[in-house]
């Protein structure tokens, strides 16, 4: 009888421990169940959107491109910030840049000019390597105004080397910004200056919408920089006085030699005539399209625009134009027909070295030229 109860508890308490462990199997299995489709939701999303994501993917590979390593990202992430920081820089300089003063300090006013029979164009490419493909812009200001010097050239290399020796410095100091196009007629016809101003005033504006025309002969060269080559309300004309006339205006009226307009003065005179074949007239004939149109010609003084005259014989090809008079009494009748809507040629060639811009064009020739032609052939 002694064991029995001790047997007994033994065997309640075993019981006991068993269900214990059953119920404590149930709830292990009932938060499994549970838990389950939870963590299928957070991981596997519909078709529908697994099919969108993979699009998007797709889409963004193609327009991405192959995919990059981490290193070239991490070089074209610093690319792009590069070019930003670049950009946002130029344009807080163009910001900052303050406009150039009305009257440039670097001013030396009359100037002793030397005409070197060795001078090359090499020196003069030396001592002008801020100007590009025959453009200038200060450095330190923004200039007040774009200016195209058009010079009209035949035969006339060595006239030209020292006026681009001249000019540059000259203008620099004067801080504009400048272009020097120097319009070349091709082949041997007659001489046609005017007709060759017209395509330098046309070809000008393919590159940059310029504010204002410099129309230039090749020799003559500007001793003072207070003679500034910038445009006025009014047509200017530069030359008051040169050595070969004693420093005296030619001729009540003169207009020639180096003139300045803005684009829009020099568009609403048409331009010069293109029918001046050889030398003279054609200056007079710009003269009376200015005063057409209501405007006036204004001048520097005379102790300013002084320049010297390089001395050279006359071109073949640019004989004396007899028939100079007769176009003259006919302008105020042709001047809306004959000028830069009617000035026809063609382009052979631009070309950018680093002092000017060199366009060579074929204009044609005279009509008694081309009448001689026809009859030939």
């Amino acid at each position: 009888m002694g064991p029995c109860p001790a047997v007994s508890l033994f065997t309640r308490k075993g019981k006991f421990l068993l269900l214990l462990a059953l119920c404590l199997c149930v709830l292990a299995w009932i938060a499994t169940l549970t838990n389950g489709p939870v963590k299928m939701t957070e991981q596997e999303p519909t078709l529908p959107q697994v099919q969108n994501e993979g699009k998007k993917d797709a889409e963004l590979k193609l327009e991405e491109g192959p995919e990059k390593s981490p290193a070239t990202r991490t070089q074209l992430d610093k690319s792009a910030e590069e070019r930003e920081e670049q950009e946002e820089q130029g344009t807080e300089d163009k910001a900052t840049k303050a406009s150039c003063p009305d009257e440039s300090p670097l001013l030396r006013g009359e100037m002793k000019l030397s005409f070197e029979p060795t001078l090359t164009l090499g020196q003069v490419e030396g001592e002008n390597q801020a100007v590009v493909e025959g453009q200038y812009e200060p450095v330190d200001c923004t200039a007040r105004q774009s200016v195209a010097i058009l010079i009209p050239h035949r035969n006339r290399e060595k006239h030209l080397l020292y006026l681009l020796y001249h000019l540059h410095p000259f203008l620099q100091r004067q801080q504009i910004h400048y272009g020097i196009y120097v319009i070349h007629q091709a082949g041997d016809s007659t001489f046609n200056r005017a007709k060759l101003l017209n395509v330098g005033y046309l070809e000008a504006l393919k590159d940059y919408s310029w504010d204002c025309f410099i129309f230039h002969d090749v020799d003559l060269v500007p001793e003072n920089d207070h003679n500034l080559y910038t445009c006025e309300n009014q047509p200017k004309h530069l030359v008051v006085g040169r050595n070969s006339t004693g420093y005296r205006l030619r001729y009540k009226g003169y207009f020639g030699g180096v003139t300045a307009m803005t684009k829009e003065q020099f568009f609403k005179v048409n331009g010069f005539p293109n029918t001046y074949w050889g030398w003279g007239g054609e200056d007079d004939d710009l003269r009376i399209r200015v005063q057409l149109q209501g405007m006036k010609i204004v001048r520097p003084l005379p102790k300013v625009a002084r320049y010297t005259m390089v001395f050279h014989k006359r071109d073949s090809g640019n004989e004396v134009n007899q028939d100079r008079m007769r176009l003259l009494g006919r302008t105020p009748q042709m001047w809306r027909k004959d000028g830069l809507n009617s000035c026809s040629y063609k382009t052979l060639s631009v070309e950018r070295p680093p002092l000017y811009i060199n366009v060579t064009v074929d204009i044609g020739m005279p009509p008694s030229a081309a009448r001689v032609k026809r009859i030939a052939v």
